[in-house]
């Protein structure tokens, strides 16, 4: 018999075993990134990796992972330096890693100015690149 599914996961079987390969976003976070972000008539919001990804402009900024914690874009010249901090590591999709953009764990976006440091450094950046045609 197969064990009760969470019903904030995704999950598929194989064989005989059960592999968990998304969870919801967390939706607490998604609301305090939007309380910072939400007066700013250029700040949409998208589903996105899983997550809720706050967009600038089209380019994504920040958002609450559905790994956990947030994905953080920033601007590259500061990757290496915030990727050596024990705040962040590189996202990393199908194996590769992605320069320029971040994952913070949750620990580190607890209080409102742990996580207003990684909106601002997402919005920022989101900012400084050109608009995306829809």
């Amino acid at each position: 018999m197969r064990p009760p599914i969470p019903a904030a996961m995704t999950s598929i079987w194989l064989s005989r075993a059960f592999i968990v390969t998304s969870m919801a976003y967390d939706e607490a976070l998604a609301d305090r990134i939007r309380e910072m972000v939400g007066g700013d008539p250029l700040v949409t919001e998208q589903k996105m990796f899983g997550g809720l990804a706050f967009l600038i402009g089209g380019n994504m900024a920040v958002g609450a992972s559905g790994q956990g914690g947030l994905l953080v874009r920033v601007d590259p010249i500061k990757f290496h330096e915030l990727v050596a901090t024990p705040a962040a590591r590189p996202m990393e999709m199908r194996g590769r890693s992605m320069k320029g953009w971040l994952r913070v764990d949750s620990d580190h976006a607890r209080t409102r100015e742990q996580l207003a440091m990684w909106v601002d450094l997402g919005t920022s950046y989101a900012r400084s690149l050109p608009a995306r045609r829809k």
